[in-house]
């Protein structure tokens, strides 16, 4: 085994061991940066980098180089186009399974104004007030801050129906200069909404950002009452017709790129993404599926769900939205919820979760983009060992394309399913160093 692959081992056991004391355990893959061209900025890591920023500016504001590959790198080339292909073949399969429930693809998309929402809703006990881990988000100093934060409030149309009318809000500091921004795309977790996320939104705006936050399906102003997602997931099992745990909000995430892109004050190669225990996931999902999002850190929302079916650690996922489950195994015939039970569901509203969409084959696409997985070690809902496979093949392929130093997995000592305070700074790090 190469030493970087004995490193990588030892450091994904230490991150799975529950005898670890105290502070967190980080899995990367590091090598010396391997220099095929001068004048590249600091991100000079790859031909396949080189060719997937084509057109599009580093942080440094350079130009990508023209990279010469000698003979000796022609093996690692093939390899590189050969992955390529087989990931340009797992994102159309998955964007088929998108496409098969959408309601009207000749729906163009459009741009509604919105208003401040004054009463979000929140399904289940309300919060009581923010979070101390969103308001540990480092900020800047902004003279007049409040003077000169813009917020703008929309609606982006993905679909015809009730739910193809995405919520969107966004925040930005006023700026004279025509320079395009950084945007960091920020989604809650499960029954929340986007105005819980406002005190991310504005330390990251404060640091000159633009912080865009959407509902997901069936949450916030997409919502009618206190149980219209749990809802959404029991007719998604009676009927099949969508897929609200995760795929239906990636299908809007993929559009709301479309708009970013197209605004005068956006950067379009400097998108990152980012998100919390369901929004982790729809992060991951999105950033898989669409390259535009360039950088990628979900929060406490990477699992491996068919490994947590072969190893019958499915059920603290399972009682996050335990009425979905009850209802299944009433109509399957069973006395309690089991495997099956959990598989048939999956299989049913979000077709390939637990197979070829996965975390082991979707997670290792995102390469050579930077990604930041964050995990609490205790995490029952996305347990660390079933994130071995996941992280080891994610390192493998960021490896493989000379791009070690952009991936990590940090497994936090002490925590389960938690977004803390730690977290916030690393993933605010991150897009610092990448974005």
């Amino acid at each position: 085994m190469p030493p970087l692959r004995r490193a990588m081992a030892l450091a994904l056991a230490l991150a799975l061991s529950a005898a670890a004391a105290g502070g967190h355990v980080a899995v990367t893959a590091r090598h010396p940066r391997r220099q095929l061209a001068s004048g590249s900025g600091r991100h000079n890591d790859s031909t396949t980098t080189a060719v997937t920023t084509l057109g599009c500016r580093s942080k440094s504001n350079r130009a990508p180089s023209i990279v010469c590959v000698s003979h000796s790198h022609a093996t690692s080339a093939t390899v590189a186009r050969s992955k390529m292909a087989a990931a340009a073949d797992l994102r159309a399969s998955f964007r088929e399974v998108l496409l098969s429930r959408r309601r009207d693809l000749q729906v163009p998309l459009a741009v509604e104004h919105g208003s401040p929402v004054k009463h979000p809703l929140y399904q289940g006990s309300p919060p009581t007030g923010p979070s101390e881990a969103m308001e540990s988000c480092p900020r800047k100093e902004v003279e007049n801050f409040r003077e000169k934060l813009i917020e703008e409030n929309f609606y982006i149309i993905t679909e015809s129906g009730e739910q193809g009318r995405v919520p969107v809000l966004l925040l930005k500091i006023n700026d004279t200069t025509p320079k395009r921004k950084p945007v960091i795309v920020l989604l809650h977790s499960s029954y929340k909404c986007k105005e819980w996320l406002r005190p991310l939104l504005e330390a990251y705006a404060s640091r000159g950002y633009i912080s865009v936050a959407i509902d997901s399906r069936y949450h916030g102003e997409r919502a009618n009452n206190n149980t219209t997602y749990i809802d959404a997931l029991k007719s998604a099992w009676r009927n099949g017709d969508t897929m609200p745990f995760i795929f239906d909000t990636v299908w809007d995430l993929i559009k709301l790129g479309d708009h970013l892109s197209e605004r005068e004050d956006v950067d379009p190669c400097r998108i990152g993404i980012t998100g919390e225990s369901l929004g982790g996931m729809h992060a991951w999902f999105a950033a898989f599926l669409d390259t535009r999002y360039s950088v990628v850190v979900p929060i406490i929302g990477v699992q491996g769900f068919r490994w947590a079916i072969d190893n019958n650690k499915w059920q603290a996922r399972a009682d996050s939205i335990k009425p979905l489950f009850e209802e299944a195994r009433i109509d399957l015939g069973k006395s309690e919820i089991d495997a099956e039970v959990v598989e048939k569901v999956w299989d049913k509203i979000a077709p390939g979760l637990d197979s070829q969409f996965d975390a082991p084959f979707s997670v290792p696409m995102i390469a050579p983009r930077p990604l930041l997985l964050l995990h609490g070690a205790d995490d029952p809902r996305c347990p660390v060992s079933g994130l071995q496979e996941p992280v080891s093949r994610a390192a493998k392929a960021y490896e493989e394309v000379g791009s070690a130093d952009k991936f990590m997995f940090v497994a936090e000592q002490g925590i389960g399913h938690q977004m803390t305070a730690n977290m916030v700074k690393q993933a605010s790090d991150w897009f610092d160093r990448f974005l």
